[in-house]
């Protein structure tokens, strides 16, 4: 028997594992869908953002701190073994992390002496102490005199009244450093300091233990000006610019400085959702209401208390602790459940899949908001949202799955007004390069991560080949839909020349191991598999990939995949780790593209994700993940998806089942699992 005729046998008998797999899934997933059909699992990502929450409620004077207990159980049910806390699981400890929350933990009242506060205490330490966190620690420690104001970059509220058409200004800045940097411009001018449990000073001893030297806290954030060997004009330019600044005492003597404050203040007014939210995460919500209440906003004013609920609205509590998430995942994870529900064969007009179409299409944001206007302004509206309550924000990522799952859910639907004008809103973001970004058009002025504010090199919302390749999904999709010809002719032609130029961004970025780079999955893996699945409609991009086998080399020998966040930092390591089921998947449907279902790489993969999947006990079965496959910040930032590990292999193993042809409905399988 020749290896294909043995593959093929095993194609077969695998189909039926694959089908009781994909029906179990499905059962989970209406299991934990919300009463209204979405989804929305937990955001998950490492304890800054939840110590950063503690000390907002100790700026706040709110003693005892809410709940804290819980906080501190969560804390230390994510400290290392060797006293740090990481950015991710499975990750070394970072001394900026571990800084956080070692002063999380003293406020909520964890003595020094106790072995989980000697623990951390030894290895920031020997981290170099807290010298050597980062920028935003700084600016979170000066808030309690735990750094000298000094020793943070120079912000001067007058730069909100830069110009959009200056080469810098806040509309330059990605959306998410944008909707921070307003309200830090007012901290910055303030410098207020809050009292801590052992009161308050502007040069506060309570974490003097972190110290390796307290007798010298004015600590540079650049290296020196002079002798510096290896600096580039931009950080030279920036750095003499933030020490002018230092010498000029940051303008605060400045004539415009009290009208720039409340330009400020009037910028992130508009901004605030009726609910109360801001930009859909939590940096700018605990920094808005800092800089209203530094301005003369009292606890009980409406803006506030809708702000502060915000924020809680954004908690977890369970038996590990009480967290914050740094975001949540609505819009998210209902368009890619409802996706991997029809990739699996779900009756297409079961009411439940339905109700969640009905709910995203209800998301679509239509009204006037949005900073993508200001480069925009002829554009009309017609993003989604990542959040519950972000109209200001659509993304693009978003967007284009939301098209897959309504085209998927229904084909018919492809010349609706809601489709049309999310494809026109996205046309009209694609950069001049051809590719997407997440937010904003041409958002690509990479020399801002230059300025002695960036130390997470995330100051710009450039194109990249993950979003580029969805996307180009999306449009694909449309196009190859039943009633494509009924497109608008309007719509049809600004779609096909998005694609063109698309496809040519993806074939120059492409490196040159045949992988691409994924800006918000980990990592080449994520990328790889966005970019085949979008190239996948074209012929071009077919022709340019035809030889593509990167993916089946980093292939592990379970038949899994799985990469680890290394490879931002080592492009040697793309596609090396462990497998995990949100990878594994990634990868199965990015070969699936390019190789027939009866090919060993396919099998090997699917295998994998039958094997892995854990019965629930009559409630469905999913698959375990515990390492972070999502991205905030390359290097900096991850975040664990709670449904990555449900919903994308569902969606792979459907669309293994359609690539064999023996995708069947799944009202026709529930007695086989019985």
């Amino acid at each position: 028997m020749t290896s294909s005729s043995r593959n093929m046998d095993e194609t077969a008998s695998l189909r039926r594992k694959v089908e009781i797999c994909t029906t179990l899934g499905i059962q989970h997933a209406w299991n934990i869908a919300k009463p209204d059909v979405h989804w929305c699992g937990e955001l998950r990502a490492n304890v800054t953002i939840t110590a950063e929450q503690i000390f907002f409620y100790q700026s706040l004077k709110r003693m005892p701190i809410p709940d804290g207990p819980q906080y501190k159980r969560y804390l230390l049910s994510e400290q290392q073994q060797d006293g740090s806390w990481s950015i991710a699981p499975h990750h070394p400890g970072d001394v900026s992390t571990s800084a956080e929350a070692y002063l999380a933990l003293k406020i909520l009242g964890l003595h020094p002496s106790t072995p989980e506060m000697r623990k951390a205490r030894g290895f920031i330490r020997g981290a170099g102490g807290v010298a050597k966190v980062r920028v935003f620690t700084r600016i979170f420690f000066a808030q309690f005199g735990l750094f000298p104001w000094d020793s943070v970059p120079q912000l001067p509220a007058e730069f909100i009244y830069m110009p959009s058409a200056c080469p810098m200004n806040i509309y330059r800045l990605s959306s998410w450093a944008r909707s921070t940097l307003v309200p830090l411009l007012i901290i910055r001018h303030h410098q207020h300091i809050y009292a801590l449990p052992n009161g308050l000073s502007q040069s506060n001893d309570y974490l003097d233990e972190l110290w390796l030297d307290p007798a010298r806290k004015m600590v540079p954030y650049y290296p020196p000006l002079l002798g510096g060997g290896g600096r580039d004009p931009f950080s030279l330019l920036f750095a003499g610019i933030d020490l002018a600044l230092y010498w000029l005492g940051g303008l605060k003597k400045f004539p415009l400085r009290r009208s720039a404050l409340q330009r400020c203040v009037s910028w992130i007014l508009k901004r605030q959702e009726a609910e109360g939210d801001w930009a859909g995460i939590i940096p700018p919500m605990l920094a808005g209401i800092q800089a209203l209440l530094l301005e003369g906003y009292n606890l009980t004013d409406d803006v506030i208390c809708r702000g502060i609920e915000a924020i809680e609205r954004f908690s977890c509590q369970d038996e590990v602790g009480k967290r914050l998430q740094s975001s949540v995942s609505p819009g998210w994870d209902t368009v890619l459940m409802a996706r991997a529900l029809c990739d699996a064969g779900v009756d297409l007009h079961d009411h439940r899949i339905q109700h969640a179409v009905h709910w995203i299409k209800s998301r679509q944001s239509v009204g006037p908001e949005g900073d993508w206007r200001v480069y925009n302004p002829r554009l009309a509206p017609g993003g989604f949202s990542f959040e519950y309550n972000n109209k200001w924000y659509p993304d693009i990522d978003d967007t284009g799955a939301a098209i897959l799952a309504l085209v998927s859910q229904n084909p018919e639907s492809i010349d609706s007004s809601v489709i049309s004008r999310a494809a026109i809103w996205i046309c009209g973001l694609q950069n001049r390069d051809g590719g997407w970004g997440a937010f904003d058009m041409d958002n690509d002025k990479l020399w801002f991560n230059k300025i002695p504010f960036s130390d997470m090199d995330s100051l710009c919302d450039p194109s990249t080949p993950d979003v580029t390749g969805r996307i180009l999904e999306a449009f694909g999709l449309m196009l190859e839909s039943s009633k494509a010809p009924q497109i608008d002719k309007e719509v049809f032609r600004k779609i096909s020349r998005a694609c063109d130029a698309a496809t040519s961004y993806l074939a120059a970025t492409q490196h040159s191991t045949g992988a691409w780079y994924g800006r918000w999955g980990v990592n080449y893996i994520y990328g790889t598999s966005n970019v085949l699945c979008g190239l996948q409609y074209f012929a071009r991009g077919k022709e340019r990939v035809q030889d593509m086998t990167w993916l089946k080399k980093v292939q592990n020998p379970d038949g899994g995949w799985g990469e680890l966040p290394d490879s931002y930092k080592d492009a040697s390591l793309a596609g090396c780790g462990p497998s995990t089921a949100s990878q594994t998947a990634w990868g199965l449907m990015g070969v699936l593209t390019t190789c027939a279902p009866h090919d060993a790489s396919v099998i090997a993969g699917v295998s994998n994700l039958v094997a892995t999947q854990n019965d629930m006990q009559g409630t469905g079965a999913t698959w375990p993940e515990s390492r972070y496959t999502g991205t905030g910040f390359p290097n900096f930032f991850y975040i664990g998806y709670s449904l990555y590990p449900h919903y994308f292999p569902l969606m792979a193993l459907g669309r293994f089942l359609n690539a064999s042809g023996s995708a069947r409905s799944v009202k026709d399988l529930g007695a086989d699992c019985a």
